[in-house]
């Protein structure tokens, strides 16, 4: 008897992607691309502007990224669901990695070659860079004078002001160890949220019973994952200062900062200084 082969027997052509769209398309519409890919209009004739330009436009993307996920993790807090938190900030870690690498293509410029086209920024400044001012703020850097520059940007502006009142994801992971009934005294739970996080006692006398004690295993995870975000931006600022030193060395900063010399005293503070205190403890 004669058999008839089956169509799904016969090796299928590879099919062609669908080219032809009405429109835009579906890729387009998502990504955006032709936006991202039009938002360089570089100043100067130098080649190397375009660099410049293009790697502080990806750093503002991964900031905006990283807010997301921090404001994730502060939420999650608030619910005491600290599973979602500590997955929200250990995406932000592989985010950090890559927010760090930014620094690479610049790492390596010359006095020469920043001169080039130094002069194209005029008095801007990456501590102008508002959404980078909510990653601090949610850090718990808090400093209202950061929003001055932005009054001429209403909506950016309000979102800062929102996000300087707003408790911090600091605040929000202290707030979760009193409720697990560590011992953290109300100056510190009804402190003027708008203000920078200052060392607390008790709060590193807490971390160091978490670390001490195999029933806090969640916590344990959570203050790693915090560690892990901590050590990264501890390296996005001395990457940030290394490149500057070499790039421009001691001369006075952009926007009328003092340069490396300010660069050098944000490297030297610790972000979530009791976990990094409390292990002396452990």
């Amino acid at each position: 008897m004669s058999q008839q082969a089956h169509p799904l027997s016969e090796a299928a052509e590879p099919e062609t992607p669908h080219l032809d769209f009405a429109g835009t398309t579906p890729y387009e519409d998502y990504v955006r691309a032709d936006v991202l890919t039009h938002l360089q209009h570089t100043l100067s004739d130098d080649p190397g502007e375009m660099v410049f330009l293009v790697t502080t436009q990806v750093m503002e993307l991964w900031f905006t990224v990283i807010v997301h996920e921090w404001e994730t993790a502060a939420r999650a807090l608030r619910s005491d669901d600290v599973q979602v938190a500590i997955d929200a900030l250990k995406r932000s870690v592989r985010e950090l990695e890559a927010l760090n690498a930014s620094w690479q293509p610049l790492g390596q410029l010359t006095p020469a070659q920043f001169n080039s086209y130094r002069s194209a920024l005029g008095e801007g400044s990456g501590f102008q860079s508002a959404m980078y001012r909510r990653m601090e703020f949610l850090l718990g850097e808090k400093s209202a004078s950061m929003l001055v520059p932005h009054r001429g940007a209403p909506r950016v502006h309000a979102e800062l002001e929102k996000a300087l009142h707003e408790p911090s994801l600091y605040d929000e992971v202290v707030r979760l160890l009193a409720r697990r009934g560590y011992a953290i005294p109300e100056e510190v739970l009804g402190r003027d949220v708008s203000r920078r996080h200052e060392p607390s006692d008790a709060v590193e006398a807490a971390w160091t019973a978490v670390y001490s004690g195999d029933q806090n295993a969640e916590l344990a995870r959570l203050g790693e994952a915090l560690t892990d975000v901590a050590e990264l931006v501890w390296r996005w600022r001395n990457d940030h200062l290394v490149a500057t030193r070499r790039a421009m060395g001691a001369k006075p900063g952009t926007g009328g900062s003092a340069g490396v010399a300010w660069l050098e005293k944000r490297a030297q503070k610790n972000v979530f200084p009791e976990l990094w205190t409390a292990r002396s403890h452990v």
